[in-house]
């Protein structure tokens, strides 16, 4: 039996390198999309690429969350990875950022109301996770969602304020990822014969060419509609001028968009382990940090203004390299207390309350998850706890 179970945990653990390779590249796409933000006023050329990245690239890793989601009701272990994975890195990220605008010479207000830059994600991913379970009682879920996200752009009450805009209008992506998971795709897909891999990935460049074109010669059409606005699913329509009862059409062409340029993304991944699969691992360090590497770009003013052509393809070389470098081993090794907390001292040492109401992973000296001791009030034959089952 035991035999068993260590090989189940084994195939559990086995990662599998289309995703690690999609995970990487998604993540680098956010990065140049951060980077060359200021660039877009006074180039047409970078807004045609930031419009680009931005049609599919935070849906995809919104997408690829929710493909690792899980739709059952959280467990114990479950409860104690969203604080440490999730809770606690955006108490910690939060609070670094309150400082550097406080020695920057601005007002010390901690405010975790609202998310810092970039930390949006993490409050949104909180809030799908603890959603999902909810969501796929339902029976269409994806369309729920989708009904969500179009209904929330009306209201200008939803805004910023805990990434709600946010968490609702790309709730359907997360949703998205989950069914993708649920529809079997990935086995079928890394089981297929190179031809017809290539047929499949030939029709997906042709869906990324006709849209770069298209952007291409649309690019002032494209700036007079806001698009940028409407692809960051951060406000409400009205906020930014859209009024008019069919500004939801905008947001549900935009969506479908968006779920056929993230299958034709994971399509056009490498199927195989690369020079960069190991560096999928690392995506939420990426995340986090990337953004303390881009802030004297973003606020120096070194942007601002007409630029070299270069200047363009310099700042996505640069993005790039800071990828991989956040994906480096030693930088996980010296941020790790930062990004990944086990804040040990944070929890109970025993399984649960003399109630019974709350229930905690036991962790050993080492900071691992072990299996929960029987609470000292349970009597033979009760239920073990949650976190022994």
């Amino acid at each position: 039996m035991s035999s068993q179970v260590a090989g189940m945990t084994q195939v559990r653990k086995r990662r599998v390198p289309l995703w690690d390779n999609g995970r990487w590249i998604a993540i680098t796409l956010m990065v140049i999309g951060h980077a060359i933000l200021k660039l877009i006023g006074e180039s047409n050329v970078a807004y045609e690429v930031y419009l680009f990245i931005y049609a599919f690239h935070v849906p995809l890793f919104v997408a690829v969350s929710g493909y690792f989601a899980r739709s059952s009701p959280p467990g114990t272990r479950q409860l104690h990875r969203l604080l440490t994975d999730i809770v606690f890195p955006y108490i910690i990220f939060e609070s670094i950022w309150t400082v550097i605008r406080w020695l920057l010479g601005g007002a010390f207000v901690p405010d975790f109301s609202t998310a810092s830059w970039t930390l949006w994600f993490l409050i949104a991913l909180l809030i799908w996770r603890l959603m999902l379970p909810f969501l796929v009682l339902l029976r269409y879920p994806l369309l729920i969602s989708i009904l969500i996200s179009i209904g929330s752009g009306y209201l200008e009450s939803i805004d910023a304020g805990f990434s709600i805009s946010r968490t609702l209008g790309l709730l359907p992506f997360f949703v998205f990822g989950w069914k993708l998971r649920q529809w079997q795709l990935t086995p079928i897909w890394l089981g297929l014969a190179a031809g017809a891999v290539w047929r499949w990935r030939i029709g997906a460049l042709t869906l990324f060419t006709a849209l770069f074109g298209v952007i291409v010669m649309n690019i002032e059409l494209l700036r007079t509609l806001k698009v940028r606005r409407f692809l960051l699913y951060n406000e409400a329509y009205p906020v930014f001028g859209f009024d008019e009862i069919w500004a939801g059409g905008i947001r549900l062409g935009l969506m479908l968009l968006a779920f056929a340029l993230i299958v034709a993304f994971l399509l056009l991944v490498p199927r195989r382990t690369t020079w960069f699969s190991t560096f999928g691992a690392a995506t939420m360090y990426i995340y986090l940090l990337h953004s303390f590497l881009l802030f004297p770009l973003r606020e120096s003013g070194v942007l601002e203004g007409p630029q070299p052509a270069w200047v363009l393809p310099g700042v996505i070389l640069l993005s790039v390299l800071i990828s991989i470098v956040l994906s480096h081993p030693v930088v996980k090794k010296v941020f790790r207390p930062l990004v990944e907390p086990r804040a040990r001292w944070m929890f109970r040492k025993h399984a649960s309350t003399d109630t019974g109401t709350i229930v905690l992973p036991h962790l050993g000296p080492s900071g691992t998850m072990l299996e929960s001791p029987a609470a000292p009030d349970s009597a033979p034959g009760d239920a073990p706890p949650a976190a022994a089952r």
